[in-house]
């Protein structure tokens, strides 16, 4: 087996918040062991275990509240507008149904499918997409689900088979190439059980309509004929290499900072960066999101409150460092903050 990357004791949700310090810390944890699968070249957590796995009304992933993210989802909506069309369409594991909405507010006509769903929308139905659950859809979307799923291929088949091999979809997850290549190793965590490539794609659809990136990089999509799903073959001349210095980063965080350092994104991204850092001795300071459903609430891990931008005006020092954990949002923070201290997108290390 070839272990691509490793580390233990990783907090199983990393958008799970909560209530107390204690609680955050001691919060259930497993290892991530990155391998890259000899038959299908799909990359995987071999310590992945799914049973754990049961999520919550305290689970917190809207990115919604930024103007910027919200950018990114007209960029979608134009995608599977000009390729799949406004009818008949469905949406799985639609989680809250932002999105949803979203499509149903511009006229696409759409019903969500999600066992979690937790609001009261009539076009959301809270079970699993399957046989006879609704008429056979032109097109099914597929937003950052796939990543979570243990057996994605048999998953997708499942999908397929539930929509008599027929019509279109849309799958988003984020980009392996991306995290590879920008040493974003605080993008690896024990959630995502599956890292993906956009070749992975080409190998598990005989006839893709569209494949890219989006959001500065960080996702892939493609819209893929149903019929043409099959089994991934790995390609030997393309094997996954992580960079030798893929950590590298870290490092340079550790030696560039004297002052109070402060984690800006409360998600899986920032409960990472704050949990590698602490174990390297070097702890974050503070935390901030604009997420209000994130805020007085406690990180996986380490513990750390997030706090929202008002109240963390009256806690931070002169010359703090603000270390944005999503570089896609270092201007919206600048500006939000009056660009009054020092930044660093956690990228550009």
């Amino acid at each position: 087996m070839n272990v691509l990357y490793q580390q233990r004791d990783f907090p199983i949700f990393q958008n799970r918040m909560y209530g107390s310090r204690e609680e955050a810390i001691n919060c259930p944890k497993g290892d991530v062991v990155l391998i890259e699968n000899e038959l299908t070249g799909l990359v995987y957590n071999a310590a992945f275990r799914s049973e754990m796995m049961v999520y919550d009304d305290q689970y917190q992933n809207e990115q919604a509240v930024s103007p910027l993210f919200q950018s990114h989802l007209r960029d979608v909506q134009y995608i599977i507008d000009s390729r799949m069309g406004r009818s008949r369409l469905a949406e799985v594991g639609c989680g809250k149904g932002y999105f949803l909405e979203t499509l149903l507010q511009a006229g696409f006509d759409i019903t969500g499918f999600d066992p979690t769903y937790e609001g009261s929308s009539p076009r959301i139905q809270r079970e699993y997409f399957g046989p006879g659950t609704v008429e056979k859809a032109d097109g099914l979307i597929l937003r950052h689900v796939l990543e979570h799923i243990e057996n994605p291929v048999d998953f997708l088949f499942q999908l397929s088979e539930a929509n008599e091999r027929q019509g279109l979809i849309y799958i988003e997850v984020p980009c392996f190439d991306w995290i590879c290549e920008h040493r974003a190793w605080f993008d690896i965590f024990y959630e995502h059980v599956n890292y993906f490539r956009l070749v992975d794609f080409d190998r598990m659809f005989g006839r893709t309509i569209e494949s890219g990136r989006l959001f500065g990089g960080q996702y892939l999509y493609v819209v893929a004929d149903l019929a043409t799903l099959r089994e991934p073959e790995i390609d030997l001349d393309n094997r996954v290499i992580l960079p030798e210095d893929f950590m590298g980063s870290i490092d340079a965080t550790l030696s560039s900072v004297e002052h109070q350092a402060v984690v800006w994104g409360g998600a899986s991204k920032g409960v990472i960066f704050s949990l590698l850092k602490a174990r390297r001795g070097d702890p974050v300071d503070l935390v901030v999101d604009i997420n209000p459903s994130k805020q007085g609430k406690f990180l996986a891990g380490t513990g750390l409150m997030v706090m929202s931008p008002e109240v963390l005006e009256a806690s931070i020092l002169s010359g703090a460092t603000i270390y944005v954990m999503n570089s896609n949002y270092l201007e919206e923070i600048r500006q939000m903050t009056n660009n009054k201290y020092e930044y660093v997108g956690v990228i550009d290390e």
